[in-house]
């Protein structure tokens, strides 16, 4: 059989035991059935390190270029990692860089499948979170306060005038931090959530926390309104779906009552950490699917999860590990079928549906990782190796 051609796209090489399974998936599910054309760029930490991070802005660029990404897990280092892999300095995330970079918004939904069911057993339909992904802590400039001082707040606009206030006056040292967001942006998320919503004709809730954030979650809250009702109150009526607004609290206590089947738009840390909650609630971190999408038609698609480095350290040890492969799978069935819908390539898109088919027959015959095993009641389950487990859907996908 000849293999299914198509346009490059980006790829984007991560760090332990996803990059190993990233390989894998590569080697058994991938070459085997598509000419893969990629872009390679390593993201790996020790070649940010090397490259002095240059790789992810080149990566990001390319992403702009060829409109398609996949993006394999990275680690954002800590204190410990900077002395592990003796880095030069402590790196900042790697999506967050890729994210400013797009200025998108991150849509995540959970993979379900017929044997593994919610935690919350109200839950009876996905739940997508719409996470914005630019600005915030993730780009925030941090200080480490030595001792009794001054901090001030300090904003001087083009035209000469200034804005000056005290933050705190320090009678000890602490720690400082400031972040920052655009109207532009912020006006980007909103469109990006409030279309969406249409096409997939979902209701939309929106939510932060803007009693106590007067100022910064209040101009989310505001430019989220004004753009409702200016331009998609009515195609809102007219596809029988709603947008509403609500404080972060009363969202998560209304999402643990609910049955699902909506869009939860979050600002970029809430986003992330909700997102979190709601897979580990569906299943498991390693069960969802994860998309940047920008303004301007530019999709990066990725595993929502870490680099799973306890399995790494197992893995060099040369032990066999359980790790679940199926968000990564599905960050390359997202990229491949979005590649196939951009340049009409229906084989590739096929293709692309037909591999996430066969992995979700794969678990509900009762072949599973050690995580989604461990939820399942059904007697019949048989826990395997990520190399079992990506055999077996080669198996399906041959088939």
């Amino acid at each position: 059989m000849s293999k299914i051609k198509m346009n490059p796209i980006v790829e984007m090489d991560g760090d332990e035991m996803t990059r190993v399974i990233w390989q894998e998936i590569k080697d058994e599910l991938l070459s085997p059935f598509v000419e893969l054309s990629t872009e390679y760029y390593d993201l790996g930490l020790p070649n940010r390190d090397a490259t002095a991070d240059q790789v992810t802005v080149d990566a990001a660029e390319a992403a702009k270029r060829l409109h398609v990404a996949v993006k394999c897990a990275t680690i954002t280092p800590n204190a410990q990692r900077v002395e592990e892999y003796k880095l030069h300095e402590m790196w900042k995330s790697p999506n967050a860089t890729i994210r400013a970079a797009l200025d998108g918004t991150v849509f995540r939904a959970p993979i379900m499948t017929d044997r593994i069911k919610p935690v919350v057993n109200t839950w009876e339909k996905p739940i997508t979170i719409a996470r914005h992904a630019y600005g915030d802590v993730y780009k925030a400039t941090e200080y480490r306060v030595p001792g009794p001082g001054k901090a001030e707040l300090l904003f001087t606009g083009d035209n000469g005038e200034s804005y000056r206030q005290t933050v705190y006056d320090y009678e000890c040292p602490g720690v400082l931090q400031s972040m920052f967001n655009k109207d532009s942006s912020i006006e980007a998320f909103a469109r990006s959530c409030f279309e969406y919503a249409l096409s997939v004709r979902q209701d939309l809730w929106f939510s932060t926390k803007d009693t106590i954030s007067k100022q910064y979650d209040q101009t989310f809250k505001f430019i989220f309104q004004r753009i409702f009702d200016a331009e998609y109150a009515e195609k809102f009526k007219a596809a029988g779906i709603e947008y509403f607004y609500t404080l972060i609290d009363d969202a998560v206590a209304r999402v643990i009552r609910s049955k699902g089947g909506f869009i939860w738009a979050c600002k970029n840390y809430d986003g992330d950490v909700m997102s979190d909650m709601v897979s580990t609630a569906f299943g498991s971190l390693a069960m969802m699917t994860s998309v940047l999408v920008s303004p301007d038609g530019n999709f990066e698609y990725e595993a929502a999860h870490g680099t799973v480095t306890r399995h790494y350290y197992r893995y060099l040890k040369g032990e066999q590990t359980s790790t679940n492969p199926v968000a990564t799978i599905f960050a390359w069935s997202g990229a491949l079928n979005k590649r196939g819908e951009l340049d009409g390539n229906r084989q590739l898109s096929d293709f692309a549906k037909n591999l996430e088919k066969s992995v979700l027959d794969t678990i509900n015959s009762g072949t599973m990782t050690g995580d989604l095993a461990l939820l399942c009641p059904d007697p019949d389950v048989k826990k395997v190796t990520t190399v079992e487990f990506i055999k077996a859907v080669r198996k399906n996908l041959e088939s």
